[in-house]
């Protein structure tokens, strides 16, 4: 029974932190994301009004 409780106290242990850990990494990839996208949005406008487009 000692055994058993080792083991489950070693699993709880080991994946305590790991939710905390993916939706870190997950929140920092999807701010990249979307700090890309700004730079490519603002490139493309830049672009435009430098080549003359008419926006009407």
């Amino acid at each position: 029974m000692k055994g058993i409780l080792l083991c489950k106290e070693i699993y709880l242990n080991g994946f305590k932190n790991l939710g905390h850990f993916i939706l870190k990494n997950y929140f920092k990839m999807f701010s990249w994301f979307c700090f890309t996208l700004i730079v490519i949005a603002a490139y493309a406008l830049m672009y435009r009004v430098l080549t003359g487009f008419a926006f009407v």
